[in-house]
């Protein structure tokens, strides 16, 4: 059974950090590029942050770049997401995705809340 388990989310002060884990079981987790993604209330979910496989090139939107950073480990079959200088515009849901050749994110975590506020 294929599966993604995203963890590390809380309640933070702006400026601080906190760092996301995506725990994956089921599939090759080494074959696969992985994706980060958020969505706020009443927004369309978002593009964060992309590791290909090997971890050989690294994708980040705009908004998140120099804040930001993903990374994965092939031998705990995780990714991760080390955000700092959290901003309350960061307050969202965030949620792994495996991205499949071709481009398709085709397998999706449950998600972890992120809330950035004083």
């Amino acid at each position: 059974q294929v599966q993604l388990v995203e963890s590390g989310g809380g309640l933070v002060q702006p400026g601080g950090s906190l760092r996301l884990s995506c725990v994956t079981s089921g599939f090759p987790f080494l074959n696969y590029d992985m994706g980060w993604f958020r969505q706020a209330p009443g927004k369309e979910r978002e593009f964060v942050a992309l590791i290909t496989l090997n971890g050989g090139h690294t994708d980040y939107a705009d908004s998140v770049k120099g804040r930001f950073t993903i990374s994965r480990d092939d031998y705990e079959n995780t990714a991760y997401l080390q955000m700092n200088s959290l901003k309350p515009e960061d307050t969202a849901v965030y949620f792994c995705a495996r991205r499949r050749l071709g481009g398709k994110y085709d397998v999706w975590g449950q998600g972890t809340q992120v809330t950035v506020s004083s």
